[in-house]
């Protein structure tokens, strides 16, 4: 029998930070963001920023890259000697990377693929990532490495806090958020993806200051009893509130044993607008 070789590879979507997909030689596949006059890739070509400085004049759509670019990324990894892929993408509820890999890799000759959903999105979708490398590190099979990452998928919470709807609500991301709603009474919503990997609300609080505190809750009834924990900050143009936080979760939970931090993907913030910041939380034990 042949050793299998595993290659991992992610979407741009799930944000997992980029030393860990270097050290990890995880492959991307880059979503794509698509203004009325040109296409940029994801992380490639365009960067948050760009896309905040435009918003006011246009907000671009997002889509998945081509049967295509896929295939090439498939090339390539079986030219590097690989056997197997787990590819691990955002929600297949919130996006068609999923199936489209799925499609694609079960037509591919030369490699066995499993498209991994996480049903989660942003950095909640990228810890998982992170697991999935640490499991192969650990020297686990392909079959014990889907089965263990399936088995986890509901131990992954995302929740972040918009400062406004008006963009998920273009993008037509809205799921089981009501919008109307939450603009008329500036309240802020904090989403999360549930079961199904679809975004609702999970609370509503007035002001942002509230809906901080409110998140605060949420990650620390996330954690529960868990000893072996890790936790996420991702942000979209809200650094100096995203560092205050990070600083503030390091104190409320000591139990963590690894932060993250990090700025969120261009394709992401399409859908989010300015002023995102997120919440990933991974129980481990």
């Amino acid at each position: 029998m042949t050793k299998e070789k595993i290659a991992l590879l992610v979407d741009s979507g799930t944000d997992v930070p980029q030393e860990i997909v270097a050290a990890n030689h995880m492959y991307t596949i880059p979503l794509k963001i698509i203004y009325k006059d040109r296409e940029y890739t994801d992380k490639v070509d365009i960067t948050p920023e760009e896309i905040y400085a435009k918003l006011s004049q246009e907000i671009p759509s997002t889509s998945l890259p081509d049967g295509d670019t896929i295939n090439k990324i498939f090339d390539q990894i079986k030219a590097d000697g690989f056997t197997h892929v787990l590819a691990i993408t955002i929600s297949g509820g919130l996006s068609g990377t999923n199936n489209a890999v799925r499609l694609l890799g079960e037509h591919y000759e030369g490699l066995t693929t499993y498209a991994f959903d996480t049903k989660n999105i942003g950095i909640g979708a990228g810890l998982q990532a992170i697991r999935a490398a640490e499991l192969l590190q650990s020297g686990v099979s392909f079959t014990e490495l889907i089965v263990q990452l399936e088995k986890e998928v509901l131990q992954n919470k995302v929740y972040f806090n918009v400062a406004t709807l008006e963009y998920l609500q273009k993008g037509g991301r809205i799921g089981l958020v009501a919008s109307i709603l939450g603009n008329a009474l500036k309240l802020n919503p904090i989403i999360s993806c549930n079961d199904e990997g679809i975004y609702y609300t999970v609370a509503k609080a007035r002001g942002r200051k509230k809906s901080l505190e409110k998140s605060v809750r949420l990650i620390s009834e996330a954690i529960g009893n868990h000893q072996k924990v890790r936790l996420a900050v991702a942000h979209g143009d809200a650094k100096e509130e995203a560092e205050m936080m990070l600083a503030h979760l390091k104190k409320e939970f000591p139990q963590v044993k690894e932060f993250f931090f990090g700025q969120i993907s261009p394709a992401l913030v399409v859908h989010t607008g300015p002023g995102l910041l997120g919440f990933g939380i991974q129980a481990l034990d």
